[in-house]
């Protein structure tokens, strides 16, 4: 189980840090795949950013085209989260966003946090 926290109003310029708790699987353990979201209403999802798990060799890091070089994605293995963040926020930033974590095994989806950027 997935649960998304974070998302909050903020002015543009501000900073936004999300974060995924993952439950049932230590994520210190398994092998896997992390990508935060977004998406809003009537549009396609896009993809803000993706990790893999250090083991056994942790494959490149990768932003989406709208955040990048404003995006940070890690994971906290004592938390047992995945986090992003998101600096200089801009209105466009306004939509929900979600994280993704696939297993060998499964693929598990969170409910989602609004984020609002204020002009």
């Amino acid at each position: 189980q997935l649960v998304e926290s974070g998302g909050e109003t903020v002015q543009a310029g501000d900073s936004v840090r999300l974060t995924c708790a993952a439950s049932g699987f230590p994520i210190r353990l398994y092998k896997w795949t992390g990508r935060w979201y977004r998406q809003a209403p009537g549009k396609e999802r896009e993809l803000v950013a993706q990790l893999d798990s250090p083991r056994p060799g942790r494959g490149p890091t990768i932003y989406g085209e709208s955040v990048t070089g404003r995006s940070s994605i890690s994971e906290d293995n004592e938390k047992n989260t995945l986090e992003n963040q998101i600096d200089n926020g801009k209105p466009e930033d306004t939509v929900k966003y979600y994280c993704n974590m696939e297993l060998k095994t499964e693929s598990n989806w969170g409910q989602g946090t609004q984020v609002t950027v204020c002009p």
